[in-house]
């Protein structure tokens, strides 16, 4: 069996004190990565806390839209074009032609149908629509359909055009 020499010796030993070594300057790095860690855990826990709320906030518009009666879109706006009482709610900004086909789909004809609508109904409305929610409020539609339909056109131009 053959033995270590002295020069053997010495070079694993400084093999062992240079790993030591190493492997204490790791620890320091280690704990930067450790922070790191510990800071998207947060973010994830708030990311699911926001999903949770919004999850919860649709199906409480689903309990309240269950009672409420369907209204055949299509049908009720060939009607209402027919009859001359729909108005061009694609003038409210940030409804455009998607949107106001959209809410002719829900039974949204007339701009005194938008500006009459409580925070409830905006709420439910957002809901049906997949809007974000504060929408409606934020985009001031409300206000929007107040003025379209007392006929001051000029003046919405002016503040939303």
């Amino acid at each position: 069996m053959m033995g270590f020499t002295t020069n053997q010796w010495a070079v694993l030993g400084l093999v062992l004190v240079l790993g030591w070594l190493l492997g204490l300057l790791s620890r320091s790095g280690g704990a930067k990565w450790r922070a790191e860690a510990i800071e998207e855990r947060k973010r994830r826990e708030a990311a699911e806390a926001r999903i949770a709320g919004t999850n919860a906030r649709i199906a409480e518009l689903e309990r309240q839209t269950a009672s409420q009666p369907i209204v055949a879109g299509t049908a009720g706006g060939i009607g209402a074009a027919a009859a001359g009482t729909r108005d061009d709610l694609s003038l409210i900004k940030g409804v455009g032609r998607a949107g106001e086909t959209r809410l002719n789909e829900l039974g949204y004809f007339r701009y005194r149908d938008i500006a009459e609508l409580s925070d409830n109904e905006a709420a439910t409305l957002e809901g049906k629509l997949g809007a974000e929610p504060g929408t409606i409020g934020r985009e001031e539609w409300r206000d929007q359909a107040e003025l379209l339909d007392s006929g001051k056109t000029t003046e919405h131009s002016k503040r939303w055009g």
